[in-house]
């Protein structure tokens, strides 16, 4: 009698392979797998974003919620590179009700295993069945990654209105305590001379960005300031994930609760290349790792994937952004493994922020050739010494602003022009009040012949400088409007009468192949696609073409 082989390797398939999303026409919130517990309460939760339509159409969700949940409630990973403050609320919407809807589903099957377990007297961990194991390494299963506390406070409000709605036995803990921290200290926009409105929406609300709270859910409570380990799910800004992580070394650090994180959500991820990007990689990359401590698991009805270490191809991620740019894109390429697949939405840019430049002025775009990403920062540096800045050291060309979106590229460029001892002044995320003003002063009564201005500065702080003559682009700014803003400063009403002339006033825009996502915002995606093709390096654009 031959006898079968065995094999070390596991050939258990512990998933479905993922499907193609399919568009929800008939919102049935049955068939959508959506708790009954909640349903009742999503019309009131979503009436702020369907009340326009609702004498047109009577269905619970915009057309934009049931195509971006279509491809959620699929547990695919997802990039939407279109959020808008007009969306953001109907985004915000969908992703809360994914995430109470995933933590409801999962408390449910845990407390359906227990019954079965207790009747069947299971007296130790071997005898609790496969089909039993349906647990993480520990107790957090969604992250959500938000970039101020008003942001979590919109979010906490929703799922409140998910969750409890008008339930008269649902309760809410430590919600005084909460509102205190999380509202107020909003910033007071000026009135005389008023911020562009992007700004004022950016930064409505408290603007903290250090904060990160637990929440646990049971049928009709929500507790918030849950203890990590005692949380279902985690709000929290970059920042204050950061601080508790620690780095290597630190003796008080913490990032076992990342380790079963089944969802990952982050919201305003533009947001979060202004704050500090390596800390979204940093977090990123302790996601999943083994616990140091068992955090009172209950080890037989761990999940067989879990004990393998395969949960991070477990996770779904959505990530919601206004632009699309290179590290979005290579966090969402590198860091997201889910198996059931990925989805990217984007729409080529038919219009871009250059058609919003008011003054008649020609704008020219040199290209360089740059063979990698890496060797792309040292070439830039290299055409912008040789082939730009010589064009810039005459008094003619005075009142020149150099724009620079990287705070690498600002100190190389502020080092270097020290070194040559160069006529400037600097202004940059770091300059103090008083620095800043001086420089404005200095640049606007010609006293410095170059001003360095950072993009990070203009983000937060959407100052109009006066006296600008000259623009030059190190490269095309991560947010296309800037680009707009700042050629339109160029205006007579913010010149020094006795500087400068109309007709002497230039706007030079460096770029290469790596800046194509950049730069199609600016020219759109068509005219980005021509210049890169094209066997010219130098283009040059009007207004108004």
């Amino acid at each position: 009698m031959k006898k079968s082989k065995i094999s070390v390797l596991e050939n258990k398939q512990f998933a479905q392979y993922g499907t193609v999303p399919q568009l929800i026409d008939n919102v049935n919130w049955n068939k959508l797998y959506i708790k009954s517990q909640i349903q009742d309460n999503l019309a009131k939760a979503n009436y702020s974003n369907i009340k326009d339509n609702v004498n047109i159409d009577l269905s619970p969700m915009t057309p934009l919620q049931k195509e971006l949940f279509s491809i959620i409630n699929n547990y695919q990973d997802l990039y939407y590179s279109e959020r808008t403050f007009s969306n953001a609320d109907q985004i915000r919407f969908i992703y809360c009700l994914h995430a109470i809807n995933h933590v409801l589903k999962t408390r449910t099957k845990v407390l359906h295993h227990n019954t079965k377990i207790t009747k069947s007297k299971c007296k130790n961990m071997a005898e609790v069945l496969d089909e039993y194991r349906d647990q993480g390494l520990v107790r957090p299963k969604v992250l959500i990654i938000v970039p101020f506390r008003h942001s979590c406070l919109k979010i906490v409000e929703l799922l409140i209105s998910i969750l409890i709605g008008e339930d008269k036995g649902g309760s809410v803990m430590n919600k005084n305590r909460f509102m205190e921290d999380f509202s107020g200290n909003e910033l007071i926009m000026p009135k005389r001379n008023p911020k562009p409105e992007d700004y004022e929406l950016t930064f409505q609300g408290n603007t903290d960005d250090t904060f990160k709270i637990g929440i646990a859910i049971t049928k009709k409570t929500l507790k918030l300031y849950s203890e990590f380990y005692s949380s279902d799910i985690i709000i929290s800004s970059l920042l204050g994930l950061r601080i508790l992580i620690g780095a290597e070394g630190e003796a008080d650090r913490d990032y076992d609760f990342l380790a079963s994180i089944e969802l990952l959500i982050l919201d305003q991820a533009e947001l979060f290349l202004m704050q500090n990007w390596d800390h979204m990689i940093h977090v990123l990359n302790h996601l999943h790792l083994q616990p140091k401590e068992s955090h009172g698991t209950d080890f037989s009805r761990i999940r067989s994937w879990c004990a393998h270490g395969w949960t991070k191809y477990y996770r779904q991620t959505l990530i919601f952004s206004s632009i699309h740019v290179p590290e979005i894109y290579g966090i969402f390429n590198k860091k997201c493994y889910n198996y059931a697949g990925k989805v990217k939405i984007i729409n080529p840019v038919s219009s871009g922020s250059i058609c919003q430049v008011l003054v008649q002025i020609p704008q020219v775009f040199h290209r360089f050739n740059a063979s990698s990403h890496s060797q792309a920062l040292e070439c830039r540096m290299e055409f912008f010494i040789s082939k730009i800045l010589p064009q810039y050291k005459d008094r003619i060309m005075n009142h020149t602003l150099i724009f620079i979106p990287s705070y690498f590229d600002f100190v190389k460029l502020r080092n270097y022009l020290k070194k040559e001892e160069y006529s400037f002044v600097q202004i940059c995320e770091y300059s103090k009040d008083a620095k800043v003003a001086r420089a404005r002063d200095m640049f606007f009564h010609s006293d410095a012949h170059f001003l360095l201005y950072s993009e990070r500065f203009h983000f937060f702080r959407r100052i109009r400088v006066k006296g600008i003559r000259h623009i030059i682009f190190y490269a095309p700014p991560i947010f296309s409007q800037f680009y707009a803003e700042m050629c339109n400063l160029m205006q007579e009403a913010y010149q020094n009468p006795q500087s400068g002339s109309e007709s002497n006033m230039t706007v030079t825009i460096l770029y290469c192949k790596y800046d194509i996502m950049q730069l199609s915002a600016v020219v759109r995606a068509e005219r980005a696609n021509k210049m890169l093709g094209s066997e010219k390096s130098i283009h040059m654009l009007m207004t108004g073409e």
